[in-house]
């Protein structure tokens, strides 16, 4: 009996000592947490210096400007042989134009200036040679944005010409100069206007000038209107005159003149087409002595681009001012040239 509890206590005690030492080798094959399965590598980053690149400051402004510029040449020419049965008149004409537009946008504010110049000379064979064109047209425009299509607007305008006008008689079947007509500032006009304007996009703008100031020079003493006395004077080959002469609405010994008055400005300036645009501008300046006599101008050019340099333009103007003349005064051109544009 005591044999079999003995043997008993002895099989527990070895049971239990190859648990634990089972248990102990389980332990020791466990991999801990910080242990590497696979070996790693050195990573090649930690040999890597730090480098500071520099980053240059940028001087970034907003350029609120646009400017455009053309300046070109016209010519035309005819001649004709001696024996030309239908008849003509050799000739040679030739123009030149300078114009510049610079506009400043700023949110609702705009600035726009804008110089057109423009000369010509026409020589038929046996004459004298003419000017055919001749002004000077400076235009600037303070206006505020109100809403969409409407704003404010302040204008103040500069126009004269370049050359000497004549006008000329023929005696003895050659012709000659006869009297001054006009000159620089002889007349020169400066117009100031306010009021609202009409501008739905960019080719076109209608400005209604509520109050309008415009003053009249004459500073060259050639073409100043004068006196019957002094015109008789001064061209005794004349037939005597007895009235005195108004030019350019001033009255003879003025040189000065100011008009208060409403005014309408219509400005066009579109592509018809990729090769034709149509340049238009019109005044009406109703002088507030008289709204129902008022000044109108209408200056149109019709260009079509043949090439990125050789246009072919048709203009004319159109101008009627009583104290000039009571009937309507034009003129018109057709001429081949080239023309430079900047920007390209």
């Amino acid at each position: 009996m005591f044999k079999k509890i003995g043997l008993f206590f002895f099989i527990a005690q070895l049971i239990g000592s190859s648990y634990s030492f089972a248990q102990v080798n389980l332990k020791e094959l466990r991999a801990l947490p910080d242990t590497n399965v696979v070996e790693s590598t050195k990573s090649p980053i930690a040999n890597l210096n730090e480098i500071n690149v520099p980053i240059p400051k940028l001087d970034l402004s907003v350029n609120y400007w646009k400017h455009w510029t053309k300046f070109g040449i016209n010519a035309n020419q005819a001649s004709f042989s001696d024996n030309w049965s239908t008849g003509g008149v050799n000739s040679l004409a030739l123009g030149g134009l300078i114009w510049h537009k610079s506009e400043l946008n700023r949110g609702d504010f705009q600035f726009i200036s804008e110089l057109d110049l423009k000369y010509g000379k026409v020589k038929n064979k046996d004459q004298l040679a003419k000017k055919n064109n001749d002004r000077i047209y400076w235009d600037n425009k303070i206006a505020y944005k109100i809403t969409k299509h409407w704003g404010l607007f302040f204008a103040v305008s500069f126009e004269s010409q370049f050359d000497i006008g004549y006008t000329y008689r023929t005696e003895d079947g050659k012709e000659r100069i006869y009297e001054y007509f006009s000159s620089f500032m002889g007349p020169g006009y400066l117009t100031e206007s306010f009021g609202l304007e009409y501008k739905p996009d960019n080719t076109f703008s209608l400005r209604f000038g509520t109050g309008a100031a415009k003053q009249t020079f004459v500073l060259d003493n050639r073409v100043k209107p004068l006196t019957a006395e002094e015109y008789n004077e001064r061209y005794p080959d004349n037939q005597q005159r007895k009235d005195d002469l108004e030019k350019f609405g001033l009255k003879p010994g003025e040189k000065f003149r100011n008009d208060l008055a409403f005014q309408i400005q219509a400005q066009l300036n579109r592509n018809l087409s990729e090769r034709l645009h149509l340049k238009a501008d019109y005044v009406l300046f109703a002088d507030y002595k008289d709204v129902t006599d008022p000044d109108q101008r209408l200056d149109a050019t019709l260009t079509a681009k043949v090439t990125n340099l050789v246009n072919v333009s048709l203009s004319g103007t159109i101008v009627y001012k009583s104290d000039q003349s009571k009937k309507v005064q034009y003129n018109q051109a057709l001429a081949m040239g080239l023309t430079f544009a900047l920007p390209r």
